[in-house]
């Protein structure tokens, strides 16, 4: 940009007509005087706050600490409210309301006179939310991470968020833990603001964002409740008013070889297998194609080094992981991955940014000759039965069932499934395979996080602890176990997974990357035609919208009329 008179608020401030006298008037009426925007960069904060967000309870406090920021590097900050999607609370999926977020997002920055937005955020969707919309609008742009939550702890044990919640949830339900024992869990799992500090989600999102270079070097696993993350709130409010005077934009960062990147780290982290919804769907934003293809390559090729739950059998969590160098000391160890010359929000390049990092535990962060996992954390399984493709997170599950063939057990919804396993007497095996359908993107409605399916009673209180489940909706990033996910097409829309009879046997081969059942074609054909589609889930409203335009799974759950094709940019209207 080079000149403030240039700003795009100025637009809106500046001019000597009866507009700029109402907009003038209106912003002197919340108390501020002319010398406090003329000439300045006016900063949006979006804060991702409500009191139904426990991961974000802190960002009442640290919104002022990124206006300090703004203040002092010569800005004018505002705060501007959003939906706030707390992923545990929210029915029937946050995942429903992403792309509503990402909207807001977009049609905010556009509508206001601002020049830079910095983006607070960091449960779930929020991440993948905020950089979505602020990818297609293109305006300066930073991400502040909520952080991780402290570590949890009952009966002098470390909990971890989700992961420990489903493990002893089991151990409940088997009858191995008492009632008061189950209690100290419920209250001891997660005890301060910030996200799961497990490798979920929230801390897979925000590391991707931190890898693609759109937040400040090692924001994303600082504890919420860590000083450091009240002094990085400050160093973001300077940095964006610094990234309006040089025009530096998402554009110019997100590249294709930045969610390359990306990819690159997620893998090596052990990663939610959610993470390729949202990283296809905000490359795609920014005119790229990545796909399923490009995560299964790379997750070839890359391993497992964060020793961080759910992945193996780790006792270690995401305060562990920042203490032991975070995320620019594990991309140390990627160098011989990475593009290195990809630009930032610090205006420097990754390599700049990560010169001079250090592992301070070799546990935690390992080296390349005693991985986690031989291979990175997701591999993507094609066949008969997902011909777009599934996931499934080889990391963090038995590795007795990499390869695995047994009968279906099919369920067309929750209640019936859960009924079913809740069934001492049930007719299942440690070989079955549990299948459920209509929980994609359009059947769930919104893909919840229903894929890792529980074991049912019955094999719970013969001791096991896995076995292969399949379904087209997600699983939490702090899940784990066998679970085949995100299958394409899904069910609700006419995809083979909807043919699938109690009874067909269903194969799973990691290796060789492929699912299959054993159906001819001729059977699946006729099984085609006798298959009715269900009724849609909603009639009205937001959730008529995005029944109508959601994509599927392989394609980043994105609605069909936001993505960007490969090659264009959205632009800004000519409004003025």
């Amino acid at each position: 940009m080079g000149k403030l008179e240039k700003l795009r608020s100025q637009r809106w401030l500046a001019k000597n007509d009866f507009r700029s006298f109402n907009h003038q008037s209106r912003v002197m009426q919340m108390g501020y005087d002319p010398k406090d925007w003329e000439g300045k960069p006016v900063i949006a904060i979006f804060n991702n706050w409500s009191d139904y967000n426990p991961c974000h309870m802190h960002f009442k406090h640290r919104v002022e600490e990124v206006k300090r920021g703004v203040l002092q590097a010569g800005g004018f900050p505002l705060e501007l409210p959003t939906v706030s999607l707390g992923e545990n609370l929210i029915k029937p999926s946050a995942l429903l309301y992403r792309n509503m977020l990402a909207m807001e997002v977009e049609e905010m920055i556009r509508a206001y006179p601002v020049d830079g937005v910095v983006l607070m955020g960091g449960c779930d969707k929020t991440t993948p939310a905020m950089l979505l919309g602020a990818t297609s609008a293109d305006l300066p742009a930073i991400f502040l991470p909520a952080g991780p939550m402290l570590r949890g702890n009952s009966r002098g044990q470390t909990l971890g968020s989700g992961s420990d919640a489903f493990k002893y949830w089991d151990e409940h339900r088997a009858g191995t833990i008492t009632e008061v024992h189950w209690q100290g869990i419920i209250g001891g799992i997660a005890r301060s603001s910030g996200t799961c500090m497990t490798m979920g989600t929230a801390s897979t999102m925000t590391s991707i964002a931190e890898a693609l270079g759109m937040t400040l070097p090692g924001a994303s696993s600082i504890p919420a409740v860590d000083a450091s993350h009240q002094r990085m709130a400050t160093q973001v409010g300077r940095r964006i008013v610094d990234m309006v005077r040089e025009d530096l934009r998402p554009s110019a960062i997100q590249t294709h070889e930045a969610f390359l990147n990306a990819i690159i780290v997620a893998m090596a982290l052990g990663c939610s297998t959610n993470a390729i919804i949202h990283v296809i769907a905000q490359a795609r934003r920014a005119g790229h194609a990545i796909g399923l293809e490009d995560f299964d390559r790379i997750s070839r090729q890359v391993q497992v080094l964060a020793n961080i739950r759910p992945n193996g059998d780790s006792q270690y969590l995401m305060e562990d992981f920042y203490y032991a160098g975070g995320l620019p000391a594990l991309m140390q160890r990627l160098l011989h991955h990475l593009s290195l010359t990809q630009m930032t929000v610090t205006g420097r390049t990754l390599g700049e940014n990560i010169a001079g990092a250090q592992v301070w535990n070799e546990d935690v962060i390992r080296p390349l000759d005693k991985p986690v996992y031989a291979e990175g954390s997701l591999a993507v399984l094609r066949g008969n039965l997902a011909p777009d493709g599934c996931v499934i997170k080889p990391s963090a599950m038995s590795q007795e069932f990499l390869q695995h063939t047994g009968p279906a057990v099919v369920f067309d919804d929750y209640p019936t499934l859960k009924a079913f396993l809740d069934d001492e007497n049930a007719d299942v095996t440690r070989d079955h395979v549990l299948l459920l359908r209509n929980a994609g993107p359009k059947g769930g409605p919104g893909m919840p996080e229903w894929g890792m399916i529980p074991l049912p009673q019955k094999l719970l209180k013969q001791g096991l602890r896995d076995m292969v489940r399949i379904s087209d909706a997600r699983m939490s990033g702090t899940s784990y176990g066998a679970c085949v996910l995100h299958v394409a097409p899904e069910s609700f829309v006419g995809g083979n997974l909807a043919l699938v009879c109690t009874g067909d046997l269903i194969t799973i081969d990691i290796p060789a990357r492929r699912i299959h059942m054993a159906v001819s074609d001729e059977e699946l054909s006729r099984r085609r035609a006798e298959w009715v589609a269900p009724a849609p889930r909603f009639d009205r409203g937001y959730g008529h919208m995005f029944q109508q335009h959601i994509l599927q799974a392989d394609q980043g759950c994105d609605m069909d009329f936001l993505q960007t094709q490969f090659g264009e940019t959205a632009g800004e209207p000519d409004i003025f």
